[in-house]
This record gives C-alpha cells, sequence and structure tokens, in this order.
C-alpha cells in the first residue's frame, strides 16, 4: 500500500499533559481520512505534528515519503493546511488573501489568476469577491479559509474543523467542495467532532480520545459493530434509580445491549425496537422522557468505547 503519511508510536506532550499519548497511522494516498473525536481529543495537536507545526515529543512520522523531523521543508512544499481557527488578512480582499498564498508557494500568476475565481465560484463567494474579508461574515471567512489552503493543488490537505460554525447550508456547500476535490486524487485529513461529518465524507476514520486511538475502521464498519437494530434513547426523571430499571430491560429478547449514559439518560439496542416500544415502557415501568429512535451513529460508537458522548 502507498502510504501519504506513517507514524509510529507518535507522542506529543505538554508538561504532564499527554495531549497525544502513542498514535500509530498508516493513511493512503488518495484516500479521505477522518480524525473523529471531542474537543481535547488531541486532533488538532496531531495535525499541528503531521503538518511541521509543532515537533513531536518523541516517536517517528513519515509524511509523503519524507521524515518528519529531518525533512520538514520537503514536506511543506507539498500540504495545505486549513486550520482550526481563520487566519486571513482582514485588509485584503478574498482574491487578495488566495493570491498572497500561491505567490508564497511560488506559483505564477497565469497558473493561479484563472484557479481563484474558479475556487471562489464553487464556494459561493463571487459577489464579493472585491469586498475586504473585514466585512465578511464568519462563515464566509473559513470558506476563503478553505481555498487557502488549496490554491497550490497539494498532494496532502488537512482540514482542522473546516466546518466549525457554518449554517447548514455552508456546511453543505464545503462537504462536496471536499469530495470534489478528492477526486483529483489528493489525500485528504479531516479532523471533526461532527459524527455527520465523519460519517458523510471519510472512506476511513480513527476515533481519537485522551491523546489515544480508540478504534479505526470505515464508518460503516465502525457502525456494524454495534450489531443490527435500532437505538432507543429517553431520559427519567433524576430521582430515578436506573440500576433498578436496566436488568429489567435486559430481559426483554429482543434487546442486544443497555447503557446508562450522563447522569439520567439510558441508551438501548434493541431489533424493530420501535414496533416494541411498549413493551420497553412496560419494562422500565417509569415515565420515560425526550424518547428517540434511530439506526447507530458514529456517536453510539463513541458512547459504546467510552460510556460518554462526542459532545461531553
Amino acid at each position: 500500500m502507498d502510504l501519504a503519511i506513517e507514524t509510529n508510536n507518535l507522542k506529543r506532550y505538554f508538561g504532564d499533559i499527554h495531549a497525544v499519548d502513542g498514535i500509530d497511522l498508516a493513511v493512503p494516498k488518495g484516500s479521505l481520512f477522518g480524525f473523529l473525536g471531542p474537543n481535547g481529543a488531541g486532533k488538532t495537536t496531531t495535525i499541528s505534528m503531521l503538518s511541521t507545526v509543532l515537533p513531536p515529543t518523541s516517536g517517528k512520522a513519515n509524511i509523503l515519503g519524507y521524515d518528519l523531523k529531518k525533512e520538514s521543508n520537503k514536506i511543506k512544499e507539498c500540504i495545505g493546511v486549513c486550520p482550526q481557527d481563520i487566519v486571513l488578512y482582514e485588509r485584503l480582499t478574498a482574491r487578495e488573501n488566495i493570491h498572497l498564498i500561491a505567490q508564497m508557494h511560488g506559483l505564477k500568476k497565469a497558473d493561479y489568476k484563472e484557479r481563484t475565481d474558479d475556487l471562489l465560484g464553487r464556494m459561493n463567494l463571487l459577489d464579493r469577491v472585491n469586498s475586504l474579508v473585514k466585512t465578511y461574515s464568519g462563515g464566509m471567512k473559513r470558506r476563503v479559509n478553505v481555498l487557502m489552503a488549496v490554491i497550490h493543488e497539494p498532494e496532502l490537505i488537512f482540514f482542522d474543523e473546516p466546518t466549525a460554525g457554518l449554517d447548514p447550508q455552508s456546511r453543505r456547500v464545503v462537504w462536496d467542495f471536499i469530495k470534489d476535490f478528492q477526486k483529483k486524487k489528493s489525500t485528504i485529513i479531516l479532523t471533526t467532532h461532527n459524527m455527520e461529518e465523519a460519517d458523510d465524507l471519510s472512506d476511513e476514520l480513527i476515533i481519537i480520545d485522551n491523546g489515544k486511538i480508540i478504534t479505526q475502521g470505515t464508518p460503516s464498519n465502525l457502525k456494524g459493530r454495534l450489531g443490527e437494530g435500532d437505538i432507543v434513547e429517553f431520559k427519567v426523571d433524576e430521582a430515578i434509580n436506573r440500576e433498578k430499571i436496566i436488568p429489567r430491560i435486559k430481559d426483554l429478547n429482543f434487546v442486544k445491549w443497555v447503557k446508562p449514559i450522563g447522569k439520567r439518560r439510558i441508551l438501548l439496542n434493541g431489533l424493530d425496537a420501535l414496533r416494541h416500544i411498549s413493551k420497553i415502557m412496560d419494562a422500565v415501568k417509569v415515565k420515560m422522557l425526550d424518547i428517540s429512535i434511530r439506526e447507530n451513529t458514529l456517536e453510539d460508537v463513541f458512547i459504546d468505547l467510552t460510556g460518554r458522548r462526542l459532545r461531553d
């Protein structure tokens, strides 16, 4: 397998804080590889190391055939980075911001001028192309940041939470753009805590928590590990002892597993759960609040592995 990224026991410590605690990665070239995890899981720190911004405390990494420690300048020439925090020159227009990055990468004007307007059009920004970006909304600025990461058509692109703060329509525009860009055979690393984003975009992904990879696979395979059936989630009054309820639910022959979540919630997996909801209510014997029934999601995988939600 031809790899874009390969790491061995990669670590980054900040004093006693183990932000990244021994990560092993093998990312195939041309793939869209997701990093899914809650805030503070170590996603951005990992990206910062792989993109040469932050030196590892220990471990090894090979990026596009170059050693991370010894050949960082070579790596910088081949990658694009869209950071989590918006980085723009506010007194320049969107076009000028993108042109500046193109010039920094040594592109000729003939190569980047037409490409810039094409990219701006795909992000629905041409109508404001001559306005200073300080007049843009937060969502517009984030879309410009995405374009600045790809103007030089890098082999490897890091998108760190690229849709944070975007409205649903703008988020979909960015998703479609990332998908289209991958078709050019670029390798894309996407960090997110949005399970729908990870599920919709990733060919393969890792779920990361507390600086460690806790599982890896395709979205469908990861969700499939929870088995067939529906997820039922509900809340009980805080005076209710859940430990008395859970065994009664487990005794139902169509229920595969039951888990307490947070302080008041219960999560269960049951075959054809919608049809059996009255039986679940009979077993619970107390008022069920905020009931929802859904298919398995990547967040359910995270709950299964950690006992808490991605957003907790």
